[in-house]
C-alpha cells in the first residue's frame, strides 16, 4: 500500500460535506465509493490505475494514493484532477451575491453552503452518460452504467471493495451493437455510444479539440454534428466538462420542476420568463441550475 498524501489547501465557501452528499444521494454509481467521510476513486493516468481517498483534513483536503505510483507526474495530475472535479479554483462569491439579491434563492447561501459544481472530467465518460440518461430515469440509467462499465471497463480491489474506471473509447469502438443490447441498452443508445466512442478513438472528437474553438456556440455545434448528441446533451456536457456559465439544459425536466417550485413558471413552456431569469445570472447560469437541481433532493438530518 502506497499510502502518500497530497494536501490541497480548501478555499473559501467550499463545503466537502456538502458536495460529498450530493455525491451520495442513494445513487447506485459505479465510479466512486463513499465510506463516512471519505470519497474512493479510480482513475486511469497513463496506463496506469490509481485508487486514492479524498478526505477533508483541516483547513485542507487530503488525497491519498491506496494503490498506484506516488511519482510527480502522478500528484500533479491528481491534484488538478481534484480541482476540476470540485471546481476548487474559483470564487463563487458573486454567485452568492447574486443569490442574495433575489428574495427567491437568497436560502440556498445558507442551505446549500460550500456546495460546488461538481464536473466530469473525461468528456467521453460525460458524454455517455448523457446518451445512457436518455428517456428514462435516473435509477435505471445508474444500472445501465454499471453494468457497460464492469462489462468494458477497468477495475481494481482492495480490502474487498471493487473500484472501476469508465470504459476508453478505443475499447467502446471495438465493441457491437449486440454486446450493448444484452446489457438492456435499446438499438439506438448502443449505436450512439459506438459511434461516439469511434469519434474520440479516430480523433475526431476530444476535450481539447472543443476547449480550442473559438466559443460556446462553436462547441455546441461541435458536439451536435454527432449523432446522440442533442441540444440538451450538448449543453449538458458544456456544462458539466468544460465548466461553460452558459451551458443551461433547457427543457431538463428536474430544472422545469425547480423553477416550478419557486413559482419562477407556472407552466413549462414559459420560456421567455425562463431565459429572464437566466438572464439576471449571467456568468453563472450553470451554477443557478446546479443549485436548483440540488432544491429537489432533501436531506435525510436523521
Amino acid at each position: 500500500m502506497n499510502n502518500e498524501r497530497i494536501l490541497i489547501p480548501i478555499p473559501a465557501l467550499f463545503s466537502f460535506d456538502e458536495c460529498l452528499w450530493f455525491l451520495n444521494r442513494n445513487y447506485d454509481d459505479c465510479l466512486h465509493v463513499i465510506k463516512g467521510n471519505a470519497i474512493f476513486k479510480t482513475l486511469e493516468i497513463g496506463g496506469e490505475v490509481i485508487l486514492i481517498r479524498i478526505r477533508e483534513k483541516a483547513a485542507f483536503l487530503e488525497v491519498t494514493i491506496l494503490q498506484g505510483r506516488a511519482s510527480a507526474e502522478n500528484k500533479a495530475y491528481l491534484t488538478d484532477y481534484v480541482f476540476e472535479w470540485f471546481d476548487m479554483r474559483h470564487s463563487i462569491q458573486p454567485f452568492y451575491d447574486l443569490l442574495i439579491a433575489d428574495g427567491r434563492f437568497a436560502y440556498m447561501t445558507e442551505a446549500y453552503k460550500g456546495l460546488r459544481l461538481i464536473g466530469i472530467s473525461n468528456l467521453f465518460e460525460a458524454i455517455c452518460w448523457c446518451i445512457i440518461g436518455q428517456q428514462i430515469n435516473l435509477s435505471f440509467a445508474y444500472k445501465l452504467k454499471r453494468r457497460l462499465v464492469e462489462r468494458f471497463g477497468i477495475e481494481t480491489e482492495q480490502d474487498g471493495d471493487v473500484y472501476h474506471v469508465f470504459p476508453a473509447a478505443e475499447i467502446l469502438s471495438a465493441a457491437n451493437v449486440d454486446e450493448l443490447k444484452a446489457i438492456q441498452f435499446s438499438q439506438k443508445k448502443a449505436e450512439y455510444i459506438i459511434g461516439i466512442a469511434n469519434a474520440f478513438a479516430n480523433g475526431a472528437l476530444s476535450k481539447k479539440f472543443l476547449l480550442d474553438l473559438p466559443d460556446f456556440d462553436s462547441r455546441k455545434k461541435a458536439l451536435t454534428d454527432h449523432k446522440g448528441i442533442g441540444i440538451w446533451t450538448a449543453n449538458y456536457v458544456l456544462m458539466k466538462c468544460l465548466r461553460e456559465p452558459g451551458g443551461i439544459p433547457h427543457g431538463d425536466v428536474g430544472l422545469l420542476n425547480a423553477l416550478s417550485n419557486h413559482d419562477i413558471i407556472k407552466d413549462r413552456g414559459e420560456a421567455g420568463k425562463i431565459q429572464a431569469l437566466f438572464d439576471q445570472y449571467q456568468g453563472w447560469e450553470s451554477y443557478l441550475v446546479f443549485y436548483l437541481w440540488r432544491s429537489l433532493a432533501v436531506k435525510d438530518l436523521a
